[in-house]
C-alpha cells in the first residue's frame, strides 16, 4: 500500500482475544505504511454501527478486530456505505477469516492489510438481516444457547463440542417444506443450515463446493437420527461432505423459503434473528473485502 490512506479500526476488546492479544506490532506496520488510524472501541453492537456511519465519508477503509458476531453486526452499514472491510480475527471461531484465508497471526493480517489485495464476497440475507457465514433452525440454535461467553473463553475453539452434546440431549426433530428456486421439498429435520460463506460455527464446512462469492446458497438437512449415528458422520459433517451421508438433504439456490408448522427461531452467524417463516436470498459481490492474494501452483 503506497498512496496514504485513513483506517477507521475498530476493536471488540470483549472478543476472546481481543483483551489480551499483543496486536500493537502489526498496528505499528500499518501506522509506519502511511496509514492514519482512527481508533475505536464500541461497547455494542449499536455503538458499532453508529461509529461506522459517523466516519462513512472520512475513511477509505474499515479494519474490524473482533471475531464473527462483531463482523456480522457491522455489515449492513459497510453494505450501505459502500466501505471496504478487512478483518484483524480476534475471535474465537474466526469463520469468516477462514473463509477469506486471512491469517490468524494478527503480525500476518496486518502485512495482508498492507499487501491490499482486494475481492468482492457475496452476502445472505434472511427476511432483511444481511448474514456472512450461515444461519441455523433446531439443533444450531441450540448449540448456540449453550455458547455462553464464559464457556467459550474457558474451552476455546472446544466450546463448540461441548455445546453440541449438551444440545443434542434436548432438541427435537420439525417438520420443515423448503422451496428452493421454485422447486418444494417436505423433510422432516433436526437440523437445516443455509451457508452463504464456507466455514461456520468454528471450522465446519458448509459445502466442500461451496466459497464465499460463488453467487450461491447451499442448504443442507440432517433427518431425525441417534446421537451416536450423527458422531459416527461427524468427520464427513465437519468437511462439507454432507452429500455423502445417507437420508441427509442437500441443496443450492439463490432463494430459498421455509416454513414450518410451528414458529422455530433461527440464528445467523451465532445471533437470534428471526423466527420462520424465512426467506433467504444473495446478494452476490456485495461487500469489498482486503484479503490475501491467492497462491498459484
Amino acid at each position: 500500500m503506497t498512496s496514504h490512506i485513513t483506517a477507521l479500526l475498530i476493536l471488540n476488546s470483549s472478543s476472546r482475544n481481543g483483551g489480551d492479544a499483543d496486536i500493537q506490532q502489526g498496528l505499528s506496520l500499518l501506522e509506519n505504511a502511511n496509514i492514519t488510524l482512527i481508533r475505536k472501541s464500541p461497547s455494542s453492537a449499536e455503538e458499532c454501527r453508529k461509529i461506522i456511519a459517523e466516519h462513512a465519508n472520512q475513511v477509505q477503509l474499515v479494519i474490524l478486530g473482533g471475531g464473527d458476531g462483531t463482523i456480522s453486526s457491522a455489515v449492513e452499514t459497510l453494505y450501505q456505505h459502500k466501505l471496504p472491510l478487512a478483518i484483524l480475527p480476534l475471535g474465537t471461531a474466526n469463520d469468516l477469516a477462514r473463509s477469506l484465508e486471512i491469517p490468524t497471526n494478527l503480525t500476518e493480517a496486518c502485512q495482508t492489510i498492507l499487501d491490499n489485495h482486494r475481492s468482492k464476497i457475496d452476502l445472505g440475507v434472511l427476511n432483511g438481516h444481511y448474514f456472512l457465514n450461515a444461519a441455523h433452525i433446531g439443533l444450531g440454535v441450540k448449540v448456540s444457547h449453550e455458547l455462553t461467553p464464559d464457556i467459550k473463553k474457558k474451552l476455546g475453539i472446544f466450546s463448540y463440542l461441548h455445546a453440541v452434546f449438551a444440545a443434542f440431549k434436548n432438541n427435537k426433530s420439525f417438520r420443515v417444506n423448503i422451496t428452493i428456486d421454485g422447486k418444494t421439498q417436505v423433510l422432516r429435520s433436526i437440523q437445516l443450515t443455509v451457508g452463504n460463506g464456507r466455514y461456520y460455527g468454528g471450522g465446519n464446512i458448509v459445502d466442500e463446493r461451496s466459497a464465499i462469492n460463488d453467487g450461491l446458497l447451499r442448504v443442507y438437512s440432517i433427518p431425525p437420527t441417534r446421537f451416536w449415528d450423527l458422531l459416527s458422520h461427524a468427520f464427513l459433517l465437519r468437511n462439507g461432505k454432507q452429500r455423502e451421508i445417507e437420508n441427509i438433504f442437500t441443496a443450492s439456490g439463490k432463494r430459498i423459503e421455509i416454513n414450518t408448522k410451528r414458529p422455530k427461531e433461527i440464528h445467523a452467524d451465532g445471533e437470534a434473528v428471526c423466527n420462520t417463516p424465512a426467506l433467504f436470498e444473495i446478494i452476490p459481490q456485495a461487500l469489498e473485502v482486503v484479503r490475501p492474494r491467492p497462491t498459484t501452483l
